[in-house]
C-alpha cells in the first residue's frame, strides 16, 4: 500500500514557476514508477509527466516539454514537478500517481495503469 500526498500548488502569474511535491509513505517507493496527471474543469484527466523507478527515464506530454521537469529522490520518498514558464492553460488540479509496473512511455501515459493516487493540488495560472 502506498499513500501519496501532493503539495506546492497555488496561484501564480503567467510566466512564473511552481514546484510540486509528491510525498509517499511506505518503504517500497523506490520500486514504483511515478506519474503526474492534471485535470482542468470540464476536461478529462490528462497525462503530464512520468519517471521510472530509478529516475533514469522521464516522459512528458508535448505541451509541457521544455517547461516542466519531473524528478525524484528515493531517499526522501518524494517526487517533484518543477514547472516553469507557466501558462493559463496549465491551470488544473495536479495529481501524482504510482504504478508497480515498469514499462515504457505508452504505458505510463494511461491513467488506468496506475495503482495509487494522491488527492491533488490546485495550480492556477493567471494571465
Amino acid at each position: 500500500q502506498v499513500q501519496l500526498v501532493e503539495s506546492g500548488g497555488g496561484l501564480v502569474q503567467a510566466g512564473g514557476s511552481l514546484r510540486l511535491s509528491c510525498a509517499a509513505s511506505g518503504r517500497t517507493f523506490s520500486t514504483y514508477a511515478m506519474g503526474w496527471f492534471r485535470q482542468a474543469p470540464g476536461k478529462e484527466r490528462e497525462f503530464v509527466a512520468a519517471i521510472s523507478w530509478s529516475g533514469s527515464n522521464t516522459y512528458y506530454t508535448d505541451s509541457v516539454k521544455g517547461r516542466f521537469t519531473v524528478s525524484r529522490d528515493n531517499a526522501k520518498n518524494t517526487m517533484y514537478l518543477q514547472m516553469n514558464s507557466l501558462k493559463p492553460e496549465d491551470t488544473a488540479v495536479y495529481y501524482c500517481a504510482a504504478t508497480a509496473t515498469s514499462s515504457g512511455a505508452t504505458y505510463y501515459y494511461g491513467a488506468l495503469n496506475y495503482d495509487y493516487w494522491g488527492q491533488g493540488t490546485q495550480v492556477t495560472v493567471s494571465s
